[in-house]
Protein backbone atom coordinates (compact mmCIF):
# COMPACT_ATOMS: atom_id res chain seq x y z
CA UNK A 1 0.00 0.00 0.00
CA UNK A 2 1.37 3.36 -1.25
CA UNK A 3 2.60 5.69 2.13
CA UNK A 4 0.20 8.53 0.81
CA UNK A 5 -2.99 6.49 0.20
CA UNK A 6 -2.37 4.64 4.03
CA UNK A 7 -1.99 8.17 5.29
CA UNK A 8 -4.99 9.07 3.91
CA UNK A 9 -6.72 6.30 5.57
CA UNK A 10 -5.88 6.60 8.44
CA UNK A 11 -6.46 10.02 8.81
CA UNK A 12 -9.85 9.11 7.58
CA UNK A 13 -10.75 7.15 10.53
CA UNK A 14 -9.00 9.57 12.44
CA UNK A 15 -12.06 12.29 11.49
CA UNK A 16 -14.40 9.75 11.98
CA UNK A 17 -13.51 9.10 15.53
CA UNK A 18 -13.35 12.78 15.92
CA UNK A 19 -16.71 13.60 14.59
CA UNK A 20 -18.19 10.90 16.54
CA UNK A 21 -16.36 12.03 20.21
CA UNK A 22 -15.07 15.84 20.05
CA UNK A 23 -12.37 16.98 21.33
CA UNK A 24 -12.12 17.44 25.36
CA UNK A 25 -11.31 13.40 26.38
CA UNK A 26 -8.22 11.79 27.67
CA UNK A 27 -5.53 10.35 24.59
CA UNK A 28 -6.41 6.87 26.18
CA UNK A 29 -9.86 6.98 24.67
CA UNK A 30 -9.11 8.43 20.84
CA UNK A 31 -6.24 5.80 21.14
CA UNK A 32 -8.96 2.89 22.02
CA UNK A 33 -11.72 4.21 19.12
CA UNK A 34 -9.30 4.73 16.20
CA UNK A 35 -8.06 1.25 17.20
CA UNK A 36 -11.51 0.21 16.49
CA UNK A 37 -11.78 2.49 13.10
CA UNK A 38 -8.74 0.79 11.64
CA UNK A 39 -10.11 -2.72 12.21
CA UNK A 40 -13.75 -1.71 10.62
CA UNK A 41 -11.80 -0.59 7.98
CA UNK A 42 -9.33 -3.98 7.55
CA UNK A 43 -5.55 -1.81 8.14
CA UNK A 44 -3.09 -4.23 10.39
CA UNK A 45 -1.82 -2.06 13.42
CA UNK A 46 -0.31 -2.75 16.85
CA UNK A 47 -0.83 -0.49 19.61
CA UNK A 48 1.76 0.32 22.51
CA UNK A 49 5.07 -1.08 20.78
CA UNK A 50 8.24 -0.95 22.78
CA UNK A 51 10.92 0.75 21.76
CA UNK A 52 14.02 -0.11 22.85
CA UNK A 53 17.19 2.23 22.01
CA UNK A 54 19.93 0.62 20.50
CA UNK A 55 22.93 2.12 22.45
CA UNK A 56 26.59 0.18 21.19
CA UNK A 57 24.58 -2.61 20.06
CA UNK A 58 22.72 -3.25 23.45
CA UNK A 59 18.80 -3.15 23.25
CA UNK A 60 17.52 -0.95 25.96
CA UNK A 61 14.07 -0.75 27.14
CA UNK A 62 13.75 3.23 27.72
CA UNK A 63 10.20 2.96 28.61
CA UNK A 64 9.70 4.38 24.24
CA UNK A 65 5.64 2.95 23.15
CA UNK A 66 4.61 3.36 20.00
CA UNK A 67 0.71 4.40 20.05
CA UNK A 68 0.10 2.72 16.61
CA UNK A 69 1.99 1.41 14.07
CA UNK A 70 0.07 0.55 11.38
CA UNK A 71 0.78 -1.91 8.48
CA UNK A 72 4.30 -1.88 9.65
CA UNK A 73 4.63 1.07 7.78
CA UNK A 74 3.46 4.51 9.59
CA UNK A 75 3.69 5.66 12.84
CA UNK A 76 0.55 7.65 14.62
CA UNK A 77 1.28 9.45 17.70
CA UNK A 78 -1.61 10.64 19.28
CA UNK A 79 -2.40 13.64 21.50
CA UNK A 80 -4.80 15.61 23.49
CA UNK A 81 -3.54 18.82 24.29
CA UNK A 82 -4.16 22.13 23.89
CA UNK A 83 -1.93 23.22 21.41
CA UNK A 84 1.08 20.41 19.74
CA UNK A 85 4.37 21.90 20.46
CA UNK A 86 7.70 21.15 19.10
CA UNK A 87 8.57 18.51 21.67
CA UNK A 88 6.04 16.55 19.86
CA UNK A 89 7.27 16.79 16.92
CA UNK A 90 10.56 16.29 17.76
CA UNK A 91 9.31 13.21 19.85
CA UNK A 92 7.81 11.39 16.71
CA UNK A 93 10.64 12.72 14.40
CA UNK A 94 13.17 10.53 16.95
CA UNK A 95 10.49 7.38 16.55
CA UNK A 96 10.78 7.32 13.05
CA UNK A 97 14.60 7.71 13.33
CA UNK A 98 14.46 4.50 16.10
CA UNK A 99 12.16 2.54 13.92
CA UNK A 100 13.63 3.16 10.36
CA UNK A 101 9.81 3.97 9.57
CA UNK A 102 9.49 6.97 7.11
CA UNK A 103 6.55 7.68 7.26
CA UNK A 104 4.18 9.54 10.93
CA UNK A 105 1.05 11.07 11.60
CA UNK A 106 1.16 13.47 14.56
CA UNK A 107 -2.50 13.95 15.54
CA UNK A 108 -4.23 16.01 18.14
CA UNK A 109 -7.38 14.98 19.13
CA UNK A 110 -8.01 18.02 21.23
CA UNK A 111 -9.26 20.90 17.96
CA UNK A 112 -12.15 21.70 17.25
CA UNK A 113 -11.18 21.38 13.61
CA UNK A 114 -9.68 18.09 13.83
CA UNK A 115 -7.41 19.02 10.39
CA UNK A 116 -5.78 21.66 12.26
CA UNK A 117 -4.70 18.81 14.55
CA UNK A 118 -2.98 16.44 12.01
CA UNK A 119 1.17 16.80 11.29
CA UNK A 120 2.73 14.43 8.54
CA UNK A 121 5.86 13.57 8.45
CA UNK A 122 7.89 12.11 6.39
CA UNK A 123 11.80 11.07 6.64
Amino acid sequence: MEFDNLSRQVIGCAIEVHQVLGAGLLESTYEKCLEHELHLVGLSYTVQQQLPVNYKGVELDCGYRLDLVVENKLIVELKSVDKLQKIHEAQILTYMKLTGLSVGLLINFNEILLKNGIKRFVL
